[in-house]
């Protein structure tokens, strides 16, 4: 009975030997766009820690291309949660960079909407709270990824997956107003959410099972007030773009497994309330676990630690 165990257990671990030779699944993991709700995308990745699997390549937009950048990096969930929660949760040292991050304008305050392109430069916003192990260009990754940005004035989405990785990122999470335009090979690049929200079509076929995280979320009245603030609308009407955009998508082709992990009760830049926004996707986590489980047992693969 011992040795039965022990066979089991080195079958778990040893995904190429399974019954009848058949090899592991590859997973192919969709990472999307959502602002500050994009912090539930940590618990999407406990999940695969969890299992004891890695995807074979993650497509990632806006938040999700910098969770997709880490991973990819071969940095653990926990180590990503760890990092992400000593950067949001010092609030003086925060506040700090982000004003030594804010875009430099000379002017009198009668030509701040015209000479002022943004608030931020996302590439200085981006060094604070990717970590420091990230490697440099897409080619040092250890799983192969794809960043979704918007050229501006092509009006179409733009993808990477050579060169650089920051100024891809930068480019991918540089939401209109906030963040100032990323400059890459003459092209002035904003967030990809605004063309690409939740990019699986870009690695669709690539992979044995096809994983999307949408964080877009819904918008949630006030029981306080009938209408929005007008910051509220002006920061929501992302999310409408991106909520849209995947719905028509959905239409056309659906994941093998999609989790809607966004929820409408925070909002775009709410990022210091991370650790209300990763309790707030418990539901999600648990959700991904189970189906993702179940997909792997289908294919003949058992998880590590034995499924939930």
């Amino acid at each position: 009975m011992a040795d039965a165990l022990a066979s089991r257990i080195a079958a778990k671990r040893d995904r190429s030997a399974l019954p009848g030779g058949e090899s592991k699944p590859s997973i192919g993991l969709v990472l999307g766009g959502g602002g500050a709700r994009g912090l539930a995308h940590i618990l999407m990745l406990e999940v695969f820690d969890e299992l004891g699997f890695k995807p074979k390549i993650i497509a990632g937009t806006s938040i999700g291309a910098i969770y997709g950048a880490a991973y990819a990096a071969g940095l653990s969930a926990a180590d990503i949660r760890a990092h992400t929660e000593e950067t949001l949760t010092k609030r003086f040292g925060l506040l700090r960079d982000l004003f030594a991050a804010r875009v430099q304008v000379s002017g009198r305050f009668r030509d701040f909407f015209t000479a002022r392109s943004a608030f931020l430069t996302p590439g200085a916003l981006l060094e604070l709270v990717l970590p420091k192990a990230v490697p440099q260009t897409f080619e040092e990754l250890s799983i192969p990824l794809r960043v979704v940005a918007s050229d501006f004035y092509a009006l179409e989405a733009t993808q990477f997956s050579t060169g650089p990785l920051r100024p891809a990122v930068a480019a991918s999470m540089a939401l209109p107003v906030i963040f100032e335009p990323v400059l890459i090979g003459g092209r002035s690049l904003i967030d990809g959410g605004l063309t690409n929200p939740l990019p699986f079509d870009l690695i669709a076929g690539e992979a044995d099972l096809l994983v999307a995280i949408d964080v877009s979320g819904t918008t949630v009245p006030s029981p306080k007030r009938a209408r929005p603030t007008a910051i509220e609308a002006l920061f929501a009407s992302s999310f409408l773009f991106e909520r849209s955009i995947v719905r028509e998508k959905l239409k056309a082709r659906r994941p093998d497994i999609y989790i809607d992990a966004g929820t409408g009760h925070f909002q775009a830049l709410e990022f210091l309330k991370v650790r209300e926004i990763l309790a707030a996707a418990e539901p999600a986590k648990a959700e991904l676990h189970a189906k993702l489980d179940s997909a792997l047992m289908r294919h003949g693969t058992a998880p590590i630690n034995g499924g939930s």
